[in-house]
């Protein structure tokens, strides 16, 4: 049985509520973690740090090697839970395409992963972006094709005309 679901996708693409879907129709319980949950968990002095996180005016997130270090410890941290008997989702944003999905992979070694891209059209998601109110514009469209270059999935999903409720289904199925 899928022991981790890796849902990787842009900026506002819908993972967050597909993650919150999941949790409702798998039928054990599931943590859902996620990028956001490691920046949140950040002091806020590291989220204006060349160290640390920035977000620039344009929407790009750059990152520092203080970010890559608790960020990594943070990854074994998840597979680590999992490998306690945590079922997790992830819910992630890959701004380095295949080589953060080989970050994930080293992390999750032996665990059963069951990898989904979340992809929404950039102008949706930029729609979402503005309405959400809580992203720096343009953060949305300059990932909703990065997140994905040399990504290896199981499955996608496709947000821009599907409920979250519905893809949860899809991954659900696929989930065992």
């Amino acid at each position: 049985m899928t022991e981790v679901i890796v849902l990787n996708g842009g900026s506002s693409s819908g993972k967050s509520g597909i993650a919150r879907c999941l949790q409702a129709v798998l039928p054990d319980p599931w943590l859902a973690l996620g990028t956001d949950t490691l920046v949140d968990a950040m002091p806020a002095s590291m989220q204006a740090s060349d160290a640390g996180i920035e977000f620039a005016p344009d929407g790009e997130v750059i990152v520092g090697p203080e970010f890559r270090t608790l960020e990594a410890a943070w990854t074994e941290g998840v597979a680590a839970m999992a490998r306690a008997g945590a079922r997790i989702i992830v819910d992630e944003v890959f701004l380095g395409g295949a080589d953060s999905q080989q970050r994930w992979q080293k992390a999750l070694g032996d665990l059963r992963v069951l990898w989904v891209g979340v992809r929404c059209d950039s102008a949706v998601a930029a729609g979402r972006e503005v309405a959400r109110g809580d992203r720096v514009i343009g953060m949305a469209a300059s990932q909703a094709d990065v997140v994905h270059r040399g990504v290896v999935y199981d499955m996608e999903v496709d947000t821009t005309h599907a409920e979250s409720m519905e893809c949860a289904r899809a991954i659900a199925a696929h989930a065992r």
